[in-house]
């Protein structure tokens, strides 16, 4: 199926349906608008929405939010039925990451150094996410809060000098975090990600 997706990306793609489920963040529609662009089937959708009423979705990206909001679990709506029910691929990004830490049993707390703006990123594992991106690299950053404590069966793939995890998946599954945002255009090899994380989602598809 990878070497399918390789060889015909746009016939995988079009086929793909992947939700944006709306945490309020800031750069939500940015992300809808890079799946947009990668020709992916998508929309955004609240975190209200009943799981029952994903239809036939084949991923789901959580957004990020507002400060803290990863810690308020009814401003989180209903990502927590996503993750326990879902047998597919699930993208967290900054809150979603957060709150994918806290519903798995880990822990996020305060910062010690807040990120805000450019951070150089350094790969520890390529896995999926990172697959022939280079070892470091800038990424865009929005955080006072971060993981302070994995779930047990989580990897880190990645850290920046002030924040030890800045993206991890848990192993067996297909669900990874970032603690940055690949879809804001500071950040270097964004689409790339986004790229990388849609190979392991038509990968999934096709089992």
């Amino acid at each position: 199926m990878w070497q399918q997706w390789l060889i015909s990306p746009a016939r995988i793609l079009c086929r793909m349906k992947v939700y944006v489920v709306d945490n309020g963040g800031q750069w939500t529609h940015r992300e809808w608008r890079v799946l947009k662009y990668l020709k992916v089937d998508t929309k955004i959708i609240p975190n209200n929405t009943p799981f029952d009423e994903l239809g036939d979705v084949d991923a789901l990206v959580l957004s990020g939010g507002s400060p803290r909001v990863a810690l308020e679990t009814e401003r989180m709506g209903r990502n927590g039925e996503y993750l326990d029910r879902a047998g597919f691929p699930i993208l967290g990004i900054c809150a979603g990451m957060q709150f994918m830490t806290n519903h798995f049993g880990g822990a996020t707390a305060p910062a010690k150094v807040s990120e805000f703006g450019k951070t150089t990123l350094h790969v520890d594992d390529e896995d999926d996410l990172f697959l022939d991106l280079p070892k470091s690299f800038t990424v865009w950053e929005s955080h006072n809060d971060e993981v302070s404590v994995l779930p047990k069966g989580f990897k880190v793939l990645a850290h920046s000098d002030n924040c030890p995890i800045e993206a991890f998946r848990i192993e067996g599954k297909p669900f990874y975090g970032l603690q940055f945002h690949p879809e804001v255009e500071n950040t270097e090899h964004g689409y790339d990600i986004f790229k990388n994380f849609l190979k392991v989602v038509g990968s999934w598809k096709g089992k």
